[in-house]
């Protein structure tokens, strides 16, 4: 035989040069939980490692990242009952402990990338993504509040707005918003294909952020839809979007690579928390080789396209290959 495949999968040596595919810890953003008790820590229950984290804590969090070689984070906020209500007025108050943390990461870390989320559902007593008015999400009304969330975080110096509330129009809104105030500068990373998935669960645990009455599905994608995922995507980048995502990132790799080929844009995959979890939970049964499977699949997002991934396996994954 002439051609021998195997001769190029011999050693680690020649796998590794002629590999098609790396994975390196400057591709991801990792997802952080904020409290606002300064030193607190609580675990979320259903993903394994990852903790709620009061301000001091996440800024050790960031700096022992950091010393791994990720750099960047997308920062949530864990907003107390007592705080929402039915138009989501903290989540663009400049005294709200989640804006002047935000400030405060800046200052220490301004080499660091800060990603936020502009969406109602951390701050809104419904718990959806837009305002609720008779059972119905309201796009065009909720526009406003999106608009005034993203200039409270832009004006923290954070460097990407990550709009995740799915609705008609939000990006191009958020970029005037930006634009008009100064902030051209600050980046867009849309949510395009948001799926309304099942693999959402323990990130709703981690923030208590669920809907306290119906579904979102009026608003993110049908699991069973792909070409409507180009039709999100037409409209982000004609809106100014300068990232484009997808989410989930397992279940939906084909989209992912309709993206990246459809479009010059950089590809974001967000490997949300169910998927994390499944490893985790595997993992700790035996049933799976916990690392192993963790950089597989890092590995199948990035060779889908993803150029990059948020992902909780961040910092595992660069302890890993440090």
């Amino acid at each position: 035989m002439n051609i021998r495949p195997r001769r190029n999968r011999k050693s680690e040596g020649v796998r590794r040069m002629v590999e098609e595919t790396k994975v390196t810890t400057s591709d991801f953003i990792f997802p952080l939980f904020l409290l606002e008790d300064a030193n607190g820590s609580i675990e979320v229950d259903s993903m394994p490692g990852i903790y709620r984290l009061g301000l001091e804590k996440l800024l050790k969090e960031i700096e022992a990242c950091m010393t791994l070689g990720v750099t960047a984070f997308d920062v949530f906020p864990v907003v107390p009952e007592s705080y929402k209500d039915k138009t989501a007025t903290k989540s663009y108050d400049p005294n709200f402990f989640y804006q002047k943390a935000l400030s405060r990461i800046k200052k220490e870390f301004p080499e660091a990338v800060i990603m936020t989320d502009v969406a109602l559902d951390p701050y809104n007593s419904d718990g959806h993504d837009g305002l609720v008015k008779d059972g119905k999400i309201l796009n065009d009304e909720t526009l406003e509040v999106l608009g005034k969330m993203a200039l409270a975080q832009a004006q923290t110096g954070i460097d990407i707005i990550g709009p995740s509330d799915m609705m008609d129009g939000r990006v191009g809104y958020i970029r005037e918003v930006l634009d008009d105030n100064g902030f051209q500068d600050v980046s867009i990373m849309s949510y395009t294909a948001k799926y309304a998935s099942a693999f959402y669960g323990p990130f709703r645990d981690a923030l208590d952020s669920a809907p306290k009455s119906g579904d979102k599905k009026t608003y993110q994608m049908n699991p069973a839809n792909q070409r409507e995922a180009l039709i999100e995507a037409d409209l982000d980048v004609e809106e100014g979007a300068d990232f484009l995502m997808v989410k989930p990132a397992l279940a939906y790799l084909d989209v992912i690579k309709l993206l990246k080929d459809n479009y010059a844009q950089p590809i974001a995959a967000y490997n949300v928390s169910g998927e994390y979890a499944m490893l985790k939970a595997a993992g700790q049964k035996g049933w799976l080789d916990y690392d192993r499977a963790m950089v597989e699949t890092l590995l199948s997002i990035k060779r889908a396209g993803a150029d990059v991934i948020l992902t909780y396996h961040a910092k595992e994954f660069a302890q890993l290959f440090r």
